[in-house]
């Protein structure tokens, strides 16, 4: 992919938009299943949100303009798809975010496909105890490495709001740790 403009105008064109998605889906697919998983914590539901966020993608390219990267147009619609389906489930579940979340990461043991140890899972934890923002934000920088001004596109918001965030968020995850 050289040129990020070409690759769109193959993603729009009827005729090469095929083979660019399958293109777009080996790119992008693993590090938005990742970046899904931060934030839904399971596996199956992690799967389900990239489905629906590719299927999402595939639906919309045509109205992707380039104002961002497509990075960023991919890992909002990711970002937005995992919150989504968070909320649906708490509602269905009727139960508060946190308590999801909470519930996830207690699964998380039993998760064929977690090979973490001791210590990434009561990182989890502590992550977990965060604001939904803060989590996004402390996965996409630790994580991930996503510069703040990417994430500030991803998220629409400042760059400097995103940097209290985070800040905010390893002081939280610094006094949970050394309290557990």
């Amino acid at each position: 992919m050289n040129n990020e403009s070409e690759f769109i105008l193959r993603l729009q064109d009827p005729k090469s938009k095929e083979a660019a998605f399958r293109e777009l889906l080996q790119l992008y697919k693993e590090r938005l299943y990742w970046h899904i998983r931060k934030i839904v914590i399971s596996h199956d539901d992690a799967d389900d949100v990239l489905q629906n966020t590719f299927i999402k993608v595939y639906r919309n390219i045509d109205k992707f303009k380039g104002e961002s990267k497509l990075f960023s147009w991919l890992y909002r619609i990711a970002t937005n798809e995992s919150i989504t389906h968070l909320n649906k489930n708490t509602k269905r579940l009727k139960i508060t975010n946190k308590e999801h979340q909470s519930n996830a990461i207690n699964n998380l043991k039993a998760d064929d496909y977690f090979e973490g140890d001791e210590i990434q899972l009561k990182l989890q934890q502590a992550i977990a105890t965060l604001p939904q923002k803060q989590q996004l934000v402390f996965n996409m920088k630790y994580f991930e490495d996503i510069k703040y001004k990417e994430m500030a596109e991803i998220l629409d918001t400042s760059e400097g709001a995103l940097k209290a965030s985070y800040h905010i968020a390893v002081k939280k995850i610094e006094a949970f740790l050394t309290s557990n």
